[in-house]
């Protein structure tokens, strides 16, 4: 069972057990992107962030309404960057199976167990802050001659976006029981599993 310990805020015991699952290899360095792979995974990032998006302005929840216009969202971004690389020739694939699965893992909690919905928030948009980053700066360096792709750009200051999002999240959860909170803590495991099928594609 996930821990809930005293004088933490929630977002804080998110990024505890989040630490957890992060894997070693992205934080040194240790693998190497291919282009084929890098634009599946990036087609299939595309339909996941949509997805999100979608979701919160939908707000079929209340909650979700908080989570609208964090300036985390990658969706746009992401869509000027399939136009760069159709503009460069290279071709650009289908969604996978494993995008196709986490949107629609997504779409499904969204609608019975917010709690666990927040908690792919979370993950998704922060993770991409933190080891995201370092994957693009990666795959600029080795595949795109340092280009810079919008993904890894954000308008305005990043840590300030991250603590207003990162208050947003504190603020849903304060209206939540213990067992609600546990039960997104727990759901971190699944968060994990669904992305990394995504990010596997990068050195594939």
């Amino acid at each position: 069972m996930a821990d809930l310990r005293a004088g933490k805020t929630f977002v804080e015991e998110m990024r505890s057990i989040a630490m957890k699952f992060h894997v070693g290899e992205f934080m040194d360095g240790k693998w190497e992107p291919t282009l084929e792979g890098y634009l599946q995974s990036l087609v299939d990032s595309q339909m996941v962030f949509a997805t999100l998006q979608n979701i919160v302005l939908e707000a079929k929840h209340l909650a979700y309404v908080e989570l609208r216009n964090t300036g985390l969202e990658r969706k746009e971004k992401i869509e000027k960057d399939v136009i760069w690389f159709q503009e460069q020739g290279y071709p650009i694939p289908k969604p996978s199976p494993s995008g196709i699965a986490y949107s629609s893992y997504l779409e499904g909690i969204s609608i019975g167990d917010p709690a666990a919905f927040v908690c792919h928030f979370y993950n998704i948009y922060f993770a991409h802050t933190a080891g995201g980053r370092i994957i693009g700066k990666k795959v600029s360096n080795k595949l795109l001659k340092d280009h810079e792709l919008n993904f890894y750009k954000w308008d305005g200051e990043l840590g300030q976006l991250m603590q207003n999002a990162r208050e947003r999240l504190n603020q849903i959860a304060q209206n939540w029981s213990t067992e609600e909170r546990r039960h997104c803590l727990e759901e971190t495991k699944t968060s994990f599993h669904y992305s990394l099928q995504i990010l596997n594609s990068i050195w594939r």
